[in-house]
Formats: C-alpha cells, sequence, structure tokens
C-alpha cells in the first residue's frame, strides 16, 4: 500500500486521501439509508422523491452507496499506479459535495425536477471518469485507462435507470444494468487483489499453496459471466439466461476454489475478501433459479446486493483504510463481528424474508444486521480516516 499523506500537505486530514472522504461518506450512507427505507417501506415516512420507493432504494445502494465507495478506491488507487501525487484538499472536496448533493437531489430536496436530478446525480460519476482520466494520462499510465470503461458503463445504467423512472415510472433494464455492472467490477477487482493479498499471506508460512495466478480459465470466467449477465439483462426470464447464469456459477465456484480461501482462515480480514466473493456465484445461482421461474427474484438481487456488493465493498473498505492509515492489517473482534453482521443480513434477507425470529421479520432483521455491520466500521475506522496517521503525526510532534 503506498504511503499515507504526503508532508506538504497541512489540509484537514480527511482531505489528505481519496479513500477518507468517500469510505467515511459510503459508511455513514450505508448505515442511515436503510433504517430510512424501512421507515418509507413501512409508510411511516414520505419521500418526496420523484423515485417510487422501491426505485430510491435501490438506486441508492446501486448507485449513491457504491459510487462513493468506488470513487474511494479509484483515487486511492491511481496514485500507486501513476506515482504521482493523490488528489487532496478542495477538489477532493467539490467532489465529496456533489456526491452529497446527488443524495440530496434524488430524495426530493431540490424539488420534482426529474432532469436536474439526473444532471446532478450523473454529474458526479462524469466528474470521477474525468479526474481520473485526467490523472492517468498524466502519470502516462496508459494501462489503466482501461478500468474507467466500466465506470463509464457505470455512468449509462444511471442515465438509463433515471430515464426509465422518468418515462415509465419504474425503472428495468437500468436496475440490472447498475448490479451487472458492479459485479462485473467485483470480479475483475476482485480478481486481482484476492489472489495477491492471500499469495502474500501464504509466503510467510512454508509449504502453504500459493494461489493459481490469471489465467485462461479466469479470463474464461469474466467471458462467461459478462455474457450471463449481458443475458439476464436483456432477458431476465427464461431458460436461456437461467443456464448462462447456472455454468457462470459453477465457473465462479471452481475460480474461487483456486485462491486458497480455506489456508487463511487465521486472518480474518483476508478471509472477508474469499467470502464475499463466494456470495457471487450463489447470487448468479438464485437468480438462474428466478430466471427459470422456481423462486422470485428478491432472493439472488439481494445475495448479490446484500453479500457480494456490500460484503466485498465493506472488506476493502475496511483492508485500504487500515493499511493506508498506518494501522496494521489485522481485523480484530470488532470489525470481524461487523462484516459477520453484513453476511448474516445477506443470509435473512434471501432465505428468511417471511419468517419470524426473536419478534423481528427478515426484512427487520437484515436490516438491523447491515446497520450494525456499517454502524461499527464507523465506530472502529471512523476516528482513523478523521485524523493524520501515527507515523505522521509523530513526525508533526
Amino acid at each position: 500500500m503506498a504511503s499515507d499523506t504526503p508532508r506538504s500537505y497541512d489540509g484537514p486530514a480527511i482531505l489528505s486521501y481519496g479513500f477518507r472522504p468517500f469510505f467515511l461518506m459510503a459508511a455513514l450512507f450505508a448505515a442511515t439509508i436503510i433504517p430510512a427505507w424501512m421507515a418509507a417501506w413501512s409508510g411511516h415516512v414520505t419521500l418526496p422523491s420523484s423515485f417510487s420507493p422501491i426505485d430510491w432504494h435501490i438506486h441508492e445502494m446501486l448507485f449513491g452507496y457504491t459510487s462513493a465507495v468506488i470513487a474511494g478506491f479509484l483515487f486511492t488507487a491511481i496514485p500507486n499506479w501513476t506515482g504521482r501525487m493523490p488528489r487532496q484538499g478542495r477538489p477532493l472536496a467539490l467532489l465529496a459535495a456533489l456526491w452529497i448533493a446527488g443524495r440530496f437531489a434524488v430524495a426530493g430536496a431540490f424539488g420534482d425536477l426529474p432532469l436536474l436530478v439526473l444532471a446532478i446525480d450523473a454529474g458526479f460519476l462524469v466528474a470521477v471518469a474525468a479526474m481520473a482520466v485526467t490523472e492517468i494520462a498524466a502519470g502516462r499510465n496508459w494501462n489503466n485507462l482501461k478500468v474507467v470503461v466500466p465506470v463509464m458503463l457505470y455512468l449509462v445504467a444511471n442515465v438509463v435507470f433515471h430515464v426509465e423512472a422518468m418515462q415509465a415510472g419504474e425503472s428495468d433494464y437500468g436496475r440490472r444494468m447498475g448490479f451487472a455492472t458492479v459485479v462485473f467490477l467485483i470480479m475483475l477487482i476482485g480478481g486481482r487483489i484476492i489472489p495477491s493479498f492471500t499469495r502474500n499471506w501464504l509466503a510467510k508460512r512454508p509449504g502453504a499453496v500459493m494461489p493459481t495466478p490469471f489465467n485462461r480459465f479466469d479470463a474464461a470466467c469474466l467471458i462467461a459471466a459478462a455474457l450471463a449477465l449481458v443475458l439476464w439483462i436483456a432477458r431476465p426470464e427464461g431458460w436461456p439466461t437461467a443456464l448462462a447464469l447456472t455454468a457462470a456459477a459453477g465457473l465462479h465456484v471452481a475460480r474461487l476454489s483456486r485462491w486458497q480461501g480455506h489456508a487463511v482462515w487465521r486472518s480474518p480480514i483476508l478471509l472477508m475478501l474469499h467470502v464475499a466473493y463466494a456470495f457471487l456465484p450463489l447470487g448468479f445461482l438464485a437468480v438462474a433459479l428466478a430466471a427459470a421461474g422456481w423462486i422470485g427474484q428478491p432472493p439472488g438481487m439481494h445475495l448479490l446486493g446484500i453479500g457480494a456488493i456490500g460484503g466485498m465493498t465493506l472488506a476493502v473498505m475496511m483492508r485500504a483504510s487500515l493499511g493506508h492509515t498506518g494501522r496494521a492489517l489485522e481485523a480484530g473482534p470488532l470489525l470481524t463481528a461487523g462484516f459477520a453482521c453484513i453476511v448474516a443480513a445477506a443470509l435473512a434477507r434471501a432465505l428468511l424474508a417471511d419468517a419470524e425470529l426473536a419478534g423481528f421479520d427478515g426484512y427487520t432483521l437484515a436490516a438491523l444486521l447491515w446497520t450494525t455491520g456499517f454502524a461499527t466500521f464507523i465506530g472502529r475506522i471512523g476516528p482513523f480516516l478523521l485524523s493524520p496517521n501515527p507515523a505522521r503525526r509523530q513526525a508533526n510532534g
């Protein structure tokens, strides 16, 4: 991991590196948006959003929370790729303000003006893509320009979501495009970082079997999943989609098994990445069953949304925040419990929606677990994001 704040920067620590504001905002948003959704879903709160309540919930998880995590990841990774100083201070503050404005706009704070909402909300991803291209080009790191392509597809999915909501009253293709784009990013980035981090950890243990490096099989897994997702976007029901998603699920089980996840159980912060990735094939299989007409759509969508997207983003935010703020890469009991809450939330929402446990239905239980998981991250990691890392404090002291 790159070192923390360059010494020439003397502004607030929160604006010293991309992961700091965006990971903190993402976690705060994740911890509050689900209780807000539960209040809206139960009829206790009425949102002035131009979106339907369900569209607001889906949009804000896919394009609100997740976009903040993507921005934090990109503006932390790009300095490593290019060797340039990270974006700091005012540019980060303006970008964060634009993201916040998007959340208020989608919630209806600026009135029922769908085109204005679209412009503000999509403007954030336009700015993220523009800043990423500028930094990568300035560092002549042309190979990593390809990372902007999924971001642009993500932007297109967001625009389609807005347009469908304006024209038809609810999203359809935009929902699936958003899920598919983020899932593909997890497959792409997860396939890069999970075996790499696992190899680094196992290399310190004599005789350990190393993860299989990226090869043609991994490429085949990505292509098969991409084709299945495209088919799902175009035709969410039917046997061709069901079979394609089932094949993708099997391939990604095999892919994950090659990364030696069973050998890292002593490192919870590393095991989290493997567990989160495992929700991809689980989600694919559940969505395949829905395409075949055997179950409804919600279980698969929530296995992907809570388990794969929520779990992977939380695990990455934990690891990156600890490493880039000069802390040991150890989850400890609190963060481990927080991640376990997200896993339990995914399973509760997918499998126990209509059940009742300890006086809670599956919906409420999943919401409580999700909120607890992110509240744990805020309580443990939040102070690190708001203050300089220990080495810099000592140097300045």
